[in-house]
């Protein structure tokens, strides 16, 4: 098996450019590769910031020129794409639909699978490109029958599958991820951007969710759907506390209830349900999160849908460890249990499964069956 980012003949690459450094370098390294590359940086915002604000936010002006600035020192061509409404409708707007229904939405995943690898994927193979190179830390094998699978990267604690758990046959038969199949550190990433002339060697890394500058998600979703006093009540019904709207609560937060009311055996409370109909949120002890079932819907296979129940590795979150499952598709949804009880899945996460290293698909979830319970909470 080999890696797509070592094709045996040059390609037309179109290079996702963010201003960061990963990026960067997969665009120098596709380059030395002797591939034919284009860089271009997606406008995402309508009105874009002019710098950003420390390591928060991205797709600002400032990340624009640093982008640029990249693409001159490799010695591409480089371009910025206008991707802004695709952005807003598939990806932002979506997030606050999902938060109003009372669901967790992953907004990296969702800009992925309609952004990255189909706005921008469509607009490239219509130019005449053979690839969209990212920064991603994944990899696309190609085996000897000519089918591509999605592993894990090299270096597991950089590991991005899970954000590209969307991918499906036709979208990885033009990705290439030059930095899976690296074994560095991101200091040695640093380091490397260094030596190539990259000024963005030492820029922050982004975190949090790009869309939201200061990190506030609440206040974003407060913005845009508007205070909406309700209770906050245990798992009797007693009222505990309030809130100014459902929305801004996810399944297993613990911080920032500020509930007056101390629990009767003086621990902890987390959020148990969310309910958008009676904007009711519910909290209740740590145990009462364990989750030993789901169904998710809209299932995505990165290859062949797999037959029959299977045993898997499952990720419910892009920074969290794997659980083991047993898992089957019945009649359009996946039903999964696992071999052990696990806390926080909330509806709207995305569940991944892998085969070992290899991504076999992804799924939205959409209900679970806590400890005790024999019917899917919704």
């Amino acid at each position: 098996m080999t890696d797509t980012s070592q094709r045996s003949r040059p390609l037309r690459v179109l290079a996702a450019m963010s201003g960061g450094v990963d990026s960067a370098v997969a665009a120098a390294r596709a380059a030395e590769a002797g591939h034919d590359v284009t860089g271009v940086h997606l406008a995402l915002s309508a009105n874009p910031q002019s710098f950003r604000t420390g390591a928060r936010g991205c797709c600002t002006i400032e990340d624009s020129r640093d982008a640029r600035r990249a693409a001159d020192v490799i010695g591409i061509p480089f371009y910025v794409w206008d991707l802004a409404d695709r952005f807003r409708e598939d990806v932002v707007e979506d997030f606050v639909a999902e938060y109003e229904a009372g669901r967790t939405p992953n907004p990296c995943l969702r800009c992925n699978e309609k952004i990255k690898f189909a706005a921008l994927l469509d607009k490239a193979l219509a130019l005449g490109f053979d690839a969209v190179c990212t920064g991603h830390y994944a990899q696309v094998i190609l085996r000897e029958d000519g089918t591509r699978e999605l592993h894990r990267a090299s270096d597991t604690a950089k590991d991005q599958s899970y954000v590209l758990g969307v991918l499906d046959d036709r979208q990885l038969a033009h990705a290439m991820f030059p930095l899976g199949d690296t074994v560095t550190t991101k200091e040695e990433i640093r380091a490397e951007a260094e030596r190539r002339g990259l000024a963005v060697a030492k820029k922050p890394d982004s975190h949090d969710i790009c869309f939201i500058a200061d990190g506030d998600t609440r206040g974003f979703l407060a913005g845009r759907l508007g205070r909406a006093e309700g209770d906050i009540v245990d798992e009797s019904g007693a009222k505990v506390g309030t809130h100014e709207g459902a929305y801004g609560f996810t399944i297993g937060q613990r911080k920032g209830l500020r509930i007056g009311t101390p629990a009767p055996d003086g621990k902890p409370r987390y959020v148990l349900d969310i309910s958008p109909v009676t904007n009711t949120v519910t909290v209740g002890p740590a145990a009462a999160l364990d989750v030993t079932a789901l169904t998710a819907v809209r299932p995505r296979w990165c290859g062949a849908a797999p037959t029959g129940p299977g045993t898997y590795t499952a990720q419910l979150r892009a920074h969290g460890g794997e659980t083991e499952v047993t898992a089957e598709l019945v009649d359009g949804s996946l039903e999964v249990s696992f071999t052990e009880p696990v806390r926080g899945v909330a509806p709207g996460q995305a569940i991944v499964l892998y085969d070992g290293t290899r991504v076999v698909g992804s799924a939205t979830i959409a209900s679970t069956v806590r400890a005790g319970e024999a019917t899917p909470a919704v």
